[in-house]
């Protein structure tokens, strides 16, 4: 999961009309596919551990990064809210990694605008494209609501995501639509992801949806448990270590 191949964002984007946690059920994925209470889902967030030192994002961009988060995972019986989980912690990493500098992308170009099934075709790398990003977004709350994103109300930072989605921000050199996506596909996978990368802390993502982590290691127990309930807690790669 760590420094993957770029996301390919498209401008396709379907308005949820649900609250909360509709950015993720919205997305149309078969991660996000996976939300519905599980009995054993944690109700409140785990003691918040000492804040990780920032390898690459700035304060300004970090304090989006927690904001928008947290709007996309909040806080509720399901799960502890996106930065309690380390989805920042997760994004920050990766930004400042491989997938960050884009060592797994073709950047020669040439750069044309390209058609949303063709995927990513800015010169940007993905560090610099989520600066940009950031930076614009940050632009645009200005100029619409006074303040930064990460300083707007819950509801605010809610309407601002969604203007974000459906492209209606303007943002210089590429889409807000795009930027979302992308953002939405990092924070998705920072909150699914096998905790040695910094997000799903405690696993709560994963004791959320009932998953049970490994998966090659669970090949005797598919068989005691198909159709049942898997009522042992999820291990990670830490947990084999």
């Amino acid at each position: 999961m760590s420094d993957r191949a770029a996301e390919k964002p498209t401008d396709t984007h379907n308005d949820i009309a649900i609250p909360r946690r509709g950015f993720l059920v919205g997305a149309g994925t078969a991660v996000a596919a996976g939300f519905a209470p599980a009995a054993h889902a944690q109700t409140a967030p785990a003691a918040a551990p000492e804040p990780e030192p920032l390898l690459t994002l700035t304060p300004t961009e970090h304090a989006f990064v927690v904001a928008a988060a947290d709007t996309l995972i909040p806080a509720d019986a399901l799960s502890p809210s996106g930065s309690d989980c380390g989805v920042a912690v997760f994004i920050d990493r990766q930004l400042a990694g491989a997938y960050g500098g884009g060592a797994r992308l073709y950047r020669d170009g040439p750069f044309p605008k390209g058609k949303p099934e063709l995927g990513y075709q800015l010169a940007l790398t993905p560090r610099e494209f989520f600066r940009a990003g950031i930076a614009a977004a940050n632009d645009w709350t200005r100029k619409t609501y006074g303040k930064d994103f990460d300083r707007l109300a819950a509801a605010d930072r809610e309407a601002a995501l969604k203007a974000m989605e459906a492209g209606k921000a303007e943002f210089p050199g590429f889409t807000s639509a795009m930027f979302f996506d992308a953002l939405l596909q990092i924070s998705m996978e920072g909150f699914f992801a096998d905790p040695i990368y910094g997000g799903n802390r405690d696993k709560a993502a994963w004791k959320m949806v009932g998953y049970p982590g490994l998966p090659a290691t669970y090949r005797e127990e598919f068989k005691t448990y198909l159709g049942k309930k898997y009522d042992k807690p999820p291990r990670s790669i830490a947990d084999f270590s």
